[in-house]
């Protein structure tokens, strides 16, 4: 039985990213596609050059680079990022890759000749500015965002899947961060040749998505880049999928809370047919509560808590891969067996019909929604460049898209035999004491390039255009900037009086709707904790007339998302719908949303599911930690006093029955304690009917919604140490928290440009201090919780083990001196004010982003013109508010500190800090004698 043909309809509507390319006299591409919803410009630059170029010895060098390039240029000899966050850049970043390294970047359309010249300056004029100390800084930087991943459960493990997926003396046999050995045996002159090799013009790939034309972009790029020379040619490893011819085994012991198994096909690059069709069989095996697997492995067979099948795609090669959470208790190997079953059966009948429509629709809906957003790490500018780069077509993307929805069940059958039935790496990580030479693949593997051939890169006879900008001068000022547009909110009521907010907008045929009703993790109080988030969940297990599994074929049918979930404070029912089919997802959003089932079947599923989940979290430190800060910060019998994760404790889950449940719907999931949020391809006229057609007649039941006691918390009389042991731990998670004034104050816009100056941003004091300094964490930030009562002001740093101690004192010292000798300068706020406005029209490019706005608006009871008129406010602040601001909230003598690594290495000499009482406690917050 074969698919439906694509109709004319569907080729007519089909998604388009227009685009213009041409190249520059030296060699480098630019692809321009314009955008004008949004006075805002994706600047993405592409080198074509990853780890898979690493030879030998040098392993982690591209992605090391990444970081080097970020150190500041020969013209600007300063930190990359501030020029960019005074000019309210958004979406900014840089990534590596096994193929690429990509830096990318979204700013207002007036600061689009800044962006240039930066990215300009640092591709012609960088080797000046980096010396020993810049490397050294950076290394430190990347070893520790090393040591962050492996600390993660299952962290080391694509590094042994690529070691034993492919072949010694293949481009991907080694991951990109590469090994601490190669890192710490990295010279200045390795790096600079690094530089020279790869960094030319020639293999730079300009994306420039938004609110330009390709006029003025190609001026730009000329006058930019166009003295910067070509590069030497770039030798590319052919395309090598190396199937394997038999099956292999491993094992690895981690710091995990259960067993999971991981199966690896390597398989064709993407560009091709074959990648195209083993997509879809990705989905119809594992992509979801439809899938062959996850219907045989979760519900049918109980043996696993989820199940996911991903294809990921590469310029050489693609990895095909199944990842599965044994359930606790179960033999991995009956689940390997039920697996082999599975796949025996797919290859034999393949997908059927109605499957292979379902994943179509969602991929077709999906493909929409992409369309929306010019940048940031997924945007149209990231799929314009990643055809350019890969596959020499911007438009490659459409190619895909083309094949995806002609594909038939006899070819994605075809596909699949052919790279799936043969053989395959099989991981088994089983929890148990960390040893990073468990994995027989680490040792002694090889990085070399496989079977390269020259394709030459360098523009024969090329000679300089010009002299390029004037570089004299430094960075180019930005010193206008566009107005934001933000949509006017319009009110209108249903018929049983349910309040509905909308913000049109057309960008794209969606809309975007969210139920939101006043309840939370506050409402847990006198409840079992996680009632509220547990209860949300279970909306689309199954209604009066549909189970879980019907749910999931009607919202892949309609390329539909629905979604549930609970702050703080609140919990909200979410849809995200094509236009075209929004009446019959809003039909299936009701159902979901007004009569949940709560079958006993489905209850005891998800509730293995969420204990299972718990458990991962107490693997997890940032986890560990957000569980167990906040009942030490609030007290007992507080509202927050909860782990922050919303999931609530084993012991609450495993109490928490149907009847307790349907309370919670009865006294906070009612229409006389919701408003209905709208944000998209609509009008109020079109869509009040709409709603009024399956909500309107809702009633509420009878008695009144409950009272929420979210009581005042004082300081602690003096600070708290609180000590968590991980054995065996490459870094200790230290978080440092205190209660501050709630979300809705008045002066919360000068707790937030506080908070940005003192640990909000990049440039903030404690990431400068140990990231960019001291080069002991990846990252150190400060971060506030929005909450209609005190919020929670928490730092934060994951740091290497051996300066834990160290960094407490780092982080001690900035917060005393915050609000003693060293006051927040003006240039330090004035940085954060400028960045936060001129940020705003990045910062509310998409429908989702206007949804969350209003979303902000109603549960923090602020006025309709809020956005707009936030620049003003902003602009008023003094430098004095924002200073009280962290006299306000910044109290050092009264911390508590969660503290969670290696204890026999970190114990002593946090004790000798002589902070405040120390107490070691266990993953569920009680004392360790």
């Amino acid at each position: 039985m074969y698919a439906a043909p694509v109709s004319a309809a569907d080729t007519q509507n089909a998604p388009d990213i227009p685009y213009t390319r041409f190249k520059l006299p030296n060699g480098m591409t630019v692809v321009v596609h314009e955008d004008h919803k949004a006075p805002i410009v994706a600047v993405s630059v592409w080198y074509h050059v990853g780890s898979a170029y690493e030879p030998k010895g040098k392993t982690g060098f591209a992605h090391l680079f990444e970081h080097l390039m970020f150190q500041g240029s020969e013209n600007h000899k300063d930190e990359y990022f501030r020029p960019f966050e005074l000019a309210g850049a958004t979406d900014q970043n840089g990534t590596t890759w096994l193929d690429r390294t990509n830096y990318f970047e979204t700013v207002p359309t007036t600061a689009l000749d800044m962006a240039l010249w930066m990215e300009s300056d640092r591709m012609g004029h960088l080797l000046g500015a980096i010396g020993k100390k810049e490397l050294d800084e950076q290394r430190g930087v990347v070893q520790n965002e090393k040591r962050q991943g492996e600390n993660q459960p299952y962290g080391r493990v694509m590094e042994d899947i690529q070691a034993n997926a492919f072949p010694a003396n293949h481009p991907y046999h080694h991951d990109t961060i590469g090994s601490m050995a190669d890192l710490n045996a990295a010279s200045l002159g390795d790096v600079k040749q690094w530089f020279r090799d790869y960094y030319g013009a020639a293999n730079t790939t300009l994306v420039l998505a938004g609110d330009i034309t390709p006029a003025v972009a190609k001026k730009k790029a000329m006058a930019y880049f166009g003295d910067i020379g070509p590069g030497p040619s770039v030798p590319r490893p052919q395309a090598w999928a190396a199937p394997r011819k038999s099956s292999v085994t491993g094992h690895m012991t981690d710091n995990v809370a259960q067993t999971r198994i991981y199966r690896e096909w390597n398989v064709p690059a993407l560009g091709t047919s074959d990648a195209v069709m083993l997509d879809l069989a990705a989905n119809v095996l594992g992509g979801g509560k439809t899938s062959r697997l996850y219907q045989r492995l979760v519900y049918k067979d109980k043996l696993a808590d989820s199940v996911s099948v991903n294809q990921m795609s590469f310029e050489l090669a693609g990895m095909f891969m199944l990842q599965v959470d044994v359930k606790k208790g179960i033999d991995p190997a009956k689940v390997k067996a039920a697996i082999a079953d599975e796949f025996k059966r797919f290859l034999a009948d393949g997908p059927t019909a109605d499957e292979l429509a379902r994943a179509k629709a969602s991929y077709q809906a999906d493909t929409v929604r992409s369309l929306e957003k010019v940048g940031g790490f997924g945007g149209k500018a990231v799929t314009l460049a990643q055809g350019q780069v890969y596959q020499g077509n911007p438009g490659a993307w459409k190619v895909d898209y083309e094949r995806t929805m002609a594909a038939t069940p006899a070819q994605v059958t075809a596909a699949a035999d052919q790279w799936l039935g043969r053989g395959d790496y099989t991981l088994t990580v089983t929890p148990g004491k960390v040893d990073a030479n468990d994995a027989a693949s680490m040792a002694g593997r090889k990085a070399v390039n496989g079977r390269p051939h020259d394709v030459s890169s360098k523009v024969a006879g090329y000679q300089a255009q010009g002299d390029g900008v004037d570089r004299s001068h430094g960075v180019p000022e930005v010193s206008q900037f566009p107005d934001l547009s933000f949509p006017k909110l319009q009110h209108g009521k249903l018929d049983n009086g349910i309040e509905v907010v909308l913000a049109e907008r057309h960008a794209i045929p969606v809309v975007q709707m969210q139920l939101l009703f006043d309840a939370g993790y506050a409402a847990d109080q006198g409840r079992p904790l996680g009632t509220s988030s547990f209860t949300m969940s279970m909306l689309d297990e199954g209604t009066d007339k549909l189970d879980s599994v019907q749910i999931a074929q009607r919202k892949e049918r309609l390329g539909a998302r629905i979604g549930t979930g609970c702050n703080l404070d609140y919990c909200s029912a979410s849809l995200n719908a094509l236009d075209a089919k929004l009446e019959p997802s809003l039909a299936l959003f009701a159902d979901i949303v007004r009569h949940p089932a709560f079958r006993d079947a489905d209850v005891a599923r998800l509730r293995g599911q969420w204990l299972a989940g718990i458990a991962q979290e107490k693997s997890q430190p940032i986890g560990l930690a957000l569980r167990t800060l906040p009942p030490l910060l609030y007290g007992q019998g507080n509202a927050y006093a909860i782990p922050f994760t919303g999931s609530g404790t084993e012991a609450s889950i495993k109490a928490l029955q149907v009847a307790d449940m349907r309370r919670f719907m009865a006294d906070y999931v009612r229409p006389d304690n919701v408003k209905i949020l709208v944000a998209g391809d609509t009008r109020l006229a079109k869509v009040i009917p709409q709603l009024n057609a399956v909500f309107g007649d809702w009633k509420a039941p009878a008695g009144a919604v409950p009272t929420k006691n979210i009581a005042h918390v004082d300081y602690p009389a003096k600070p708290h140490v609180y000590l968590m042991d991980r054995p065996g731990a490459q870094q200790s998670l230290i978080l440092a928290g205190l209660v501050a004034p709630s979300t809705q104050a008045d002066d919360n816009l000068d707790i937030r440009t506080m908070n940005g100056a003192f640990g909000g941003s990049f440039t903030s004091r404690l990431n400068m201090n140990l990231r960019e300094d001291k080069h002991w964490a990846y990252g150190a930030f400060s971060f506030l919780r929005d909450a209609v009562g005190q919020r929670p002001f928490l730092m934060y740093a994951p740091v290497q083990t051996d300066k834990t101690s160290q960094s407490v004192s780092e982080i001690l010292k900035e917060a005393n001196a915050v609000i003693g000798p060293k006051p927040l300068t003006h240039a330090e706020i004035q940085k954060i004010k400028d960045g936060d406005v001129r940020g705003m029209p990045g910062q509310y490019e998409t429908t989702s982003a206007v949804l969350g706005a209003i979303n902000g608006i109603e549960q923090y009871h602020r006025p309709d013109d809020y956005v707009q008129t936030l620049k003003a406010r902003i602009d008023a602040q003094s430098d004095q508010a924002v200073q009280q601001a962290a006299d306000q909230v910044i109290h050092p003598d009264h911390l508590t500190w969660v503290i969670i690594g290696d204890l026999s290495k970190i114990e002593k000499p946090i004790r000798a800090l002589n902070l405040g009482q120390v107490q070691v406690i266990d993953a569920d917050g009680h004392p360790v004698k």
